[in-house]
Formats: C-alpha cells, sequence, structure tokens
C-alpha cells in the first residue's frame, strides 16, 4: 500500500475505531485515564516524601531502580508539568500545590545558556504555572529563560545554536552549530516573552529560527534531518545528520513528532500560513508512512532495520496526539481530533499504559531516548507522560466545546 493510500485508509477508519474504543473503556475516557494516572503519580509523590527532598523522576534505570536528574538535565521541567496537567484533569489541589512546590524548585533553570533545552524545562514547569495555576509572578521565569535561549542566536546563520560544540554529543566531522529538530519545542517561551514583555525580539528570534529550519532541516517528502550543522558567521550548511536516529537519511520518530508539534505551535503565534503547511505536510508524511504499525505508535525510527522487531516509541506518539488536537482547532473538519483519539486509544491500553504500582510509577511504557548510544531503550520516561496528560487535557477542552486548548 502506497503512503497516500494508507494516510487515506487510517483517516476513513479513525472515526469508527476511535468509537468503538471510546465504548470499550467506557465514556469517560478523559477522567479514568486521568483517575489512573493520579493513582500512578502518588507512588511518586511518596517516594518524594520519603526522601525528605524533591528528587526528580526521569526514568527508569536498566536495574530497575528510578534516574533521578538534577536541575539542568533537559528533562527536569516534565515532571511538575505532569502534575500542573493532573491538578487541572482532577481538580485535585494537592497536586496543583505540589506541581507550585516543584516548579520553584528549578528556579535556577531560568538563567541556563549553555544549552537550548531552557524552554523545555521552564515552559513545561512555569510556563503551565501561569496558565494552570495563575501565578502570575511566573511571568518573570518565562522572560528570563527568553532571555537566556536569546543568548544562543547565531545572527549570521539565523538559527538558535542547540549544542555547545564541546557538550553533548559530537560528530565523527565536527560541529560548528548543531541545530537539532527538538530545538522548534523551545521557541514558545520566546514567543510567551514577547506577548509578556512587549519587545518583539523574541519573537523575531523564534520566527527567524522556525524559518531557517523550515529551509534547511526538510527533505522533499517532509521528513526531517535530526541535526542540522551551520557556519554560524555565513549560514550555509555544513553537514545534515542524526545523533539519535538510526542514520543521516531515515526519519527519527521523536524528530518528527517535535516537527509538527513545533511548527503546529509556530502557527498559533503567527498565523503564518507556512507554518500550517509545514504542519500538515509532516502529519501526512508520519501517518503515511509504510512501516507505520496499525495501532499508530511507531518504531523509534521509521527507517530502522529490523521492523517489526524493533522498540516503539510512546513518546513520538504521545507528543504527535497532543499537537493533532491543536491542529485540529486551526483546520477543523480534516479528521486530526479522530486521529488523535485513535493515537491515544492504543496509548491508555494495556499494551502501554501501565498498571497501578508499576513502571516505576511512570503511565507509558515503550519510550525510547536514544539508541544509537544505547541510552534509554524500550523505558517509561517522564516526557512520554507529559505529552500523554497534556493530550487528554487537550482532548478534554475540546469536547467540552473549548478551541483554546493552551
Amino acid at each position: 500500500m502506497n503512503a497516500l493510500k494508507k494516510f487515506g485508509t487510517i483517516l476513513m477508519s479513525v472515526a469508527a475505531v476511535a468509537a468503538v474504543s471510546a465504548s470499550a473503556q467506557g465514556l469517560d475516557f478523559v477522567g479514568e485515564n486521568a483517575r489512573h494516572a493520579a493513582r500512578q503519580y502518588r507512588g511518586h509523590l511518596d517516594i518524594i516524601d520519603k526522601a525528605g527532598h524533591f528528587i526528580n523522576p526521569r526514568t527508569v534505570k536498566p536495574d530497575g531502580s528510578t534516574w533521578y536528574v538534577p536541575v539542568d538535565d533537559w528533562c527536569s521541567g516534565f515532571f511538575p508539568g505532569s502534575l500542573w496537567y493532573l491538578g487541572s484533569l482532577t481538580g485535585d489541589e494537592e497536586l496543583s500545590r505540589r506541581a507550585a512546590t516543584y516548579t520553584e524548585t528549578l528556579d535556577s533553570a531560568q538563567y541556563l545558556t549553555w544549552h537550548h533545552d531552557v524552554g523545555f524545562i521552564i515552559g513545561s514547569s512555569y510556563l503551565n504555572g501561569y496558565r494552570l495555576g495563575g501565578h502570575e509572578h511566573y511571568k518573570d521565569a518565562v522572560i528570563n529563560a527568553a532571555k537566556s535561549l536569546s543568548t544562543r542566536f547565531r545572527p549570521g546563520a539565523g538559527v538558535i545554536q542547540s549544542w555547545n560544540v564541546d557538550k553533548g554529543w559530537q560528530s565523527e566531522r565536527g560541529w560548528a552549530c548543531p541545530v537539532i529538530i527538538d530545538n522548534m519545542m523551545n521557541l514558545e517561551v520566546l514567543f510567551e516573552a514577547s506577548l509578556f514583555t512587549g519587545d518583539p525580539t523574541y519573537y523575531n528570534i523564534a520566527v527567524k529560527h522556525a524559518d531557517t529550519t523550515l529551509e534547511h532541516h526538510f527533505r522533499p517528502d517532509f521528513s526531517c534531518f535530526h541535526v542540522v550543522d551551520y557556519d554560524p558567521a555565513t549560514g550555509a550548511v555544513r553537514h545534515r545528520q542524526t545523533a539519535q536516529g538510526y542514520a543521516d537519511d531515515s526519519s527519527w520518530a521523536r524528530g518528527q513528532a517535535w516537527a509538527l508539534y513545533g511548527y503546529t505551535m509556530c502557527y498559533r503565534y503567527t498565523g503564518n500560513p507556512n507554518y500550517i503547511y509545514q504542519a500538515v505536510k509532516v502529519c501526512d508524511m508520519i501517518f503515511g508512512t509504510p512501516s507505520l504499525p496499525d495501532d499508530l505508535i511507531p518504531y523509534w525510527d521509521y527507517n530502522a532495520p529490523g521492523i517489526p522487531d524493533q522498540p516503539r516509541d510512546a513518546s513520538a506518539a504521545a507528543c504527535t496526539a497532543s499537537a493533532l488536537y491543536e491542529l485540529s482547532t486551526y483546520l477543523p473538519g480534516r479528521g486530526y481530533k479522530e486521529l488523535a483519539d485513535k493515537v491515544m486509544t492504543s496509548l491508555s491500553s494495556p499494551a502501554y499504559r501501565a498498571e497501578p504500582g508499576t513502571n516505576g510509577h511512570f503511565l507509558l511504557m515503550h519510550s525510547v531516548g536514544s539508541i544509537p548510544h544505547g541510552h534509554e531503550i524500550d523505558v517509561p520516561i517522564n516526557y512520554a507522560d507529559y505529552y500523554y496528560l497534556e493530550a487528554l487535557l487537550r482532548k478534554k477542552k475540546l469536547e467540552e466545546g473549548s478551541t483554546k486548548l493552551f
């Protein structure tokens, strides 16, 4: 079956499949999954209470123990962010109180300048605390994060540099100004900072980065490279590679999800039709890929050898579902919500949703960090849970009649 025909078949079947699955799950799909998630996360909270101080869970190590991360880890904002979503989904004020407490332990992260992930950290924690918790003073952290992220903008290349060349995963050919597709996710704090301050500088940096990435990161089929390395002075492309995918010319699943989510989010702030077009085409690529399984939970790389004997990546699916819910508000009636519903039905099934008290108290099983580095393979990861909960909250709002999902 060719890619276009496969995508059309998926769109025609999702509504019926979602309806049957929702019936099997019961009428309160969001409520049941939110209550389950709250039970699981109270297991995390019990462990934190026993520790006597905040320990920030990221994943489960090979020996079965939980890996707790410091403030400057790129994943440090996702656990507090998940608590913000859980508090909103369940109405449990204690979960929201914990979200605020643990958000504020990340105070120093707003000043990080040595990596681009300050956007992930502060966006998932402080920005959610402002939106969902009503903490007006959290705006300051978002503004400071935008200032920190802006120090990594390279005007000659028109991009925000992702990694320092003396840190992180390295290329054998050497990098000068590496930019990863993940960086699209960090632009949200820039857009918000311009709204908060009235200063267009942050907005302009975000738009320039999005435009440069659109020009250089994508192949004709709208799959994306993971890493593009630029000459920081001239903007010339030096290399196009991967760090976490199977090969330089393969399609790393989570990278495709970052692209879909990133350009959908950029359209929210700009109304630029190029961005919504890009999001739609990336979506077409994802769901038209022949290796995508019927349950719509991708393998870690769409071109990985040995499919179907390869790990799935629930984190890519969760991020994709959340993006699709937002995309459906801009392009209603095109099946994007139904497509997201089918992904969420799969993620909420016993194949991916952990039983209470198992899986290190994380929600979703079967995510992948980086197979090339032997890192976080077929494990729970906190950002998979975060985007799953975000998708649940967006689904809830849509079904309550709201089109403002953030």
